[in-house]
């Protein structure tokens, strides 16, 4: 397998990410609903469960809310690069590919604090799925959307 189709998901898995935050801060700025905990709670999870020491509580928190946005967009990249793998050498529909990857990111991310114990999906209110869903969705179509001006057809199989 060639690098490119993996270079251009990931960059795609960039664009994506950005969409995503792009779309929770303007929820938080229209409804001025506080920001999320979770990215910071996970981190510290995984320091945790690493037995890696972070400093004192307010260096820790520093390097909590950090780590937590590393994470992020960590598993963006991460999703758009797999999915360069997945679709290097087919074209698959711009609307399937937007759900794959928004769909895959939000399993990925809501999955973790599920298995962390973050949060308890099954307690969330439907305005905290619809939160949690719309901004996974722009990821997905941003990503999907960058993908597809990336390889354009002259590039795929190659």
């Amino acid at each position: 397998m060639r690098a490119a189709p993996v270079v251009d998901g990931a960059i795609a898995g960039a664009v994506g990410t950005a969409a995503l935050n792009i779309v929770t801060y303007l929820d938080i700025a229209t409804r001025a609903r506080p920001v999320s905990s979770t990215p910071e709670e996970t981190a510290g999870r995984l320091a945790d469960e690493a037995h890696v020491n972070l400093g004192p509580e307010k260096k820790a928190a520093n390097r909590r809310s950090g780590i937590g946005a590393v994470i992020g967009y960590a598993t963006g990249i991460a999703a758009g690069a797999a999915f360069g793998v997945l679709a290097a050498r087919r074209r698959i529909p711009l609307p399937v590919a937007a759900g794959l990857l928004g769909g895959g990111v939000m399993a990925t991310s809501d999955g973790s604090l599920a298995v962390l114990g973050v949060s308890d999906l099954r307690t969330w209110r439907p305005v905290d799925w619809l939160s949690d869903i719309v901004p996974h969705m722009a990821y997905g179509m941003a990503a999907a959307a960058t993908w597809r001006r990336l390889r354009p057809p002259s590039r795929r199989g190659r």
